[in-house]
């Protein structure tokens, strides 16, 4: 995810190849701030072809930083204002490939602008004001120890915001991002890799801390050098297509309900020890009660299962809501059900769960087979399959509960995905020991969805599954799955 970028094309978009060990600009970082580009030099330049470049001192990182920071403080003094050439990256995926080709053809120096930024390490946002959320009148649910606009603000920093949505290049696979208030997240383009990576190495920065001594005493304001603008020429039609996107991307912004979720009921420990069950399995079926209590139907659910043991492996589809999922769910909402028949269909549904997660994750699962299958299909010469013109196959792809666990993370305040469906769900969770964080995402112009009422939702059920495995009369035997 490292020195490379996304790079939008007509129906299909390429993943740039990494630049040579000996360019110039595989040493750089990209930072953006007041929508204004720059790179710096962030390895020396090695001695010679075969030598590998080593990483500067922190201390030397900040001092460029400073120097462009000073440079940007500079431009604003003097009435200067960037051209926002960053929000085309956020715009469909085929208009920002028309609007790229033009950018580039517009002058050599765009050329040389772009290249640099996608072979860059990688990218630093530097927000100029810190978002904040007024307080909820009636808030749903209030965790300890942050209050939810804080966590909610932060979220919003992160997904992008309307005086900040222009500060990132959005097709770089990894981007810090910084506020004012030192609060910081990451953004990542899912194109190269899956999540767990940009996360794995999120965490690794957040468990290493800041070695303190590195930075000890001030920056002087000197201009250490090793750092450039990366400026843009452009004409009225370009600065047209920019508040284009811009009003595009805002209206996307506007239309996410999204929203961080801290269960601090309990965490993996009690599902574990006391529940005895595998932990991702009990919160998919937490996650199909949740939404069957507030649409009163089923839907097809997508859950990430990585293929990472093999070679170029990314992931499986592992989908959830089967007929034990299902018939738990009944179970639970059937009054005249018992503690015992629940249990029962719990342990039925989770092992059900846990078998299909293990088949998906060694390579037998079926979406990923069949996509293969279709893409190999040659319509120009006639082909076809009479399976992908089924109405029944194309509803039980259609995810509007498109879920993903995360194994790293547990220090994030939080992480989250947009919807797949406008009016489904989009949850990312991290499960910890003590507590669960959830990231949801929906949109608020869809009258069958709401952010707020599936959070209190997915509470309610974790309470209840969690009565259900602690009732003295839910038994303690083992039940044979369906599938």
């Amino acid at each position: 995810m490292f020195n490379i970028g996304r790079i939008p094309a007509q129906f299909c978009d390429i993943i740039c190849s990494p630049p040579p060990p000996d360019s110039s600009d595989s040493r750089k970082l990209l930072i953006s701030i007041h929508n204004w580009f720059y790179a710096i030099d962030v390895y020396q330049h090695p001695d010679s072809p075969t030598d590998i470049p080593q990483l500067m001192t922190p201390r030397e990182i900040a001092t460029r930083i400073r120097a462009v920071v000073l440079d940007v403080e500079q431009r604003l003094a003097t009435g200067e204002r960037a051209l926002p050439v960053g929000v085309l990256s956020a715009d469909n995926r085929d208009a920002w490939a028309v609007n790229q080709h033009y950018l580039l053809s517009l002058h050599p120096r765009n050329r040389t602008t772009y290249q640099t930024i996608l072979s860059s390490v990688m990218a630093l946002s530097l927000d100029h004001m810190t978002h904040t959320i007024p307080p909820a009148a009636h808030p749903t649910h209030s965790p300890q120890g942050i209050s939810q606009e804080a966590l909610d603000s932060h979220l919003h920093t992160i997904r992008a915001h309307h005086l900040n949505v222009a500060n990132r290049f959005w097709d770089k696979p990894f981007t810090i991002i910084v506020d004012p208030s030192t609060h910081a997240g990451a953004t990542g383009e899912h194109a190269p890799c899956d999540a767990l990576v940009p996360s794995i190495v999120s965490e690794y920065g957040i468990v290493q801390g800041i070695d303190e001594a590195a930075f000890d005493g001030t920056l002087n304001d000197t201009d250490p050098g090793g750092w450039q603008r990366l400026d843009w020429v452009a004409n009225n039609k370009i600065r047209q297509e920019c508040d284009a996107a811009h009003a595009r991307a805002i209206k996307i912004i506007e239309d996410s309900d999204d929203s961080v979720l801290w269960f601090q009921g309990y965490g993996t420990d009690w599902i574990k020890s006391l529940a005895k069950f595998g932990p991702d399995a009990y919160i998919q079926m937490a996650l199909q009660l949740a939404w069957y209590k507030t649409r009163g139907e089923f839907t097809a659910t997508y859950e990430t299962v990585l293929t990472r043991m093999f070679k170029h492996g990314r992931t499986e589809t592992l989908r959830t809501l089967t007929r034990d999922s299902r018939a738990w769910v009944l179970e639970m909402v059937d009054p005249k059900s018992t503690a015992t028949a629940r249990y029962a269909a719990l342990q039925r549904a989770i092992k059900t769960h846990s078998r299909l997660t293990k088949e998906a994750a060694t390579g037998r699962g079926i979406d990923r087979h069949l996509l293969g299958l279709r893409l190999m299909l040659r319509p120009q010469d006639g082909e076809e399959a009479p399976l992908f013109r089924d109405e029944l196959f194309d509803r039980s792809q259609q995810w509007k509960l498109s879920t993903s666990g995360l194994s790293a993370g547990h220090l994030f305040r939080g992480t989250g995905f947009g919807a797949a469906y406008q009016d489904g769900y989009g949850i990312n969770y991290l499960a910890a020991p003590d507590m669960i964080k959830f990231g949801i995402e929906s949109k608020h112009s869809s009258p069958l969805t709401s952010t707020d009422r599936l959070k209190q939702s997915i509470v309610d059920s974790l309470y209840e599954m969690r009565v259900l495995c602690s009732s003295s009369d839910a038994g303690e035997h083992l039940v044979t799955s369906h599938l």
